[in-house]
């Protein structure tokens, strides 16, 4: 990053630096899940994300600031941009006629492009789905992993679907949980295609981990063939099970009365029609996923669903279970030997269908 550029930036982070120091736990609550490098226990609690959105904007603050460390961390191998298009209307809205109600929704997408990158020919894209029941693309979680891929030469979008924290009340009650967030980051694919002539459509790769991986998952089921690979880790997979070890605070995001409005209890049928295990019958796009029998946020008994589910239905996909992997949840996602192994993996994976022009060695 040149001089000219880093001072602007940091001037704007010292500004903002207080609002950071002296925000009160309740509002700071509002943004998104803590943000920790590697976080070696617990997961974000989802319960927590939610906290007291209807407070305040304050997550809207902390987004514009995230947003300007995108380009201190990977401003230096990446053209980086922040884009919108349009997604379908909130299917949940009750009174259909009010003003508005019939819009389609805002969405917003950040694109990586190589600064290296060969335009000349057709060229690999990632679709890079952030995690969490309420959060966003993070520069703290999210930004090794997004460099790793660039490096590699990759393009990335990685849109902050419908729900995502950073955008106010109204956007994060916007939430469609393997519903229309689905199609919102499959538009934002289609969108990066449509931008980018030297962007191959049929070299797209999705990855996602914890509920990125259920988009992921979601999508290679409903568009098995405008995706060549996928990768989902630690996928959320059956939304049935997992209301059955969550708590009270984490199923009431699900039957909030801006979200499904029905607790699991009175709505199976719904809860079964977003999960990834009910739609295995439709893979057929190359499939790696990967899971923690230690894992505490998403249990190894769903994703075990999956991977039952699948073989039943004669799929042929990879997948890898780990033992008690340090880290949990986050288990490869750290940079602990382990992690840079299994996403070598990962990327090992990915290259054999996408080729990109500096694959991981």
């Amino acid at each position: 990053m040149s001089l000219a550029i880093r001072r602007p930036l940091l001037t704007t982070l010292r500004l903002f630096a207080p609002l950071l120091l002296f925000t009160p736990l309740t509002v700071a609550q509002d943004a998104a899940p803590p943000r920790s490098a590697a976080p070696a226990s617990a997961a974000p609690a989802p319960a927590a994300a939610a906290g007291g959105q209807a407070g305040g904007n304050s997550d809207v603050i902390l987004k514009r600031i995230d947003d300007l460390l995108w380009y201190q961390k990977l401003g230096d191998i990446a053209e980086i941009d922040k884009d919108e298009y349009t997604g379908p209307p909130n299917e949940h809205v009750k009174n259909k006629k009010a003003p508005g109600a019939a819009d389609p929704i805002l969405l917003h997408c950040y694109t990586f492009i190589p600064k290296n990158l060969d335009r000349s020919h057709k060229q690999p894209l990632i679709v890079f789905v952030h995690q969490g029941v309420h959060a966003s693309l993070d520069t703290t979680i999210d930004a090794h992993l997004l460099r790793e891929l660039i490096q590699q030469g990759y393009s990335v979008v990685a849109t902050d679907y419908r729900g995502s924290t950073g955008y106010g009340t109204g956007f994060y009650q916007n939430i469609d949980y393997g519903g229309r967030e689905v199609d919102d980051v499959y538009l934002g694919m289609k969108f990066m295609l449509e931008r980018y002539s030297f962007l191959d459509p049929k070299r797209v790769g999705i990855v996602g981990w914890s509920h990125g991986g259920l988009i992921t998952l979601m999508n290679i089921f409903a568009h098995p063939h405008d995706y060549a690979a996928a990768y989902a880790g630690v996928p959320v997979s059956d939304l049935v099970a997992r209301m059955g070890y969550e708590p009270d605070t984490y199923r009431e995001l699900y039957s909030a009365p801006y979200h499904l409005g029905e607790d699991v209890h009175d709505d199976i049928a719904e809860y079964r029609k977003r999960s990834p295990v009910t739609h295995a019958k439709e893979l057929d796009t190359p499939l790696l996923i990967h899971t923690n029998t230690n894992d505490e946020d998403v249990n190894y008994l769903e994703v075990e669903h999956l991977i039952q589910a699948l073989k039943a239905e004669g799929k042929k996909f990879d997948y890898k279970v780990y033992e008690n992997a340090p880290g949990g949840h986050y288990f490869n996602r750290m940079d602990t030997p382990l992690a840079l192994q299994s996403r070598k993996e990962v990327y090992e994976f990915l290259a054999k269908y996408l080729h990109p022009d500096h694959p991981a060695s």
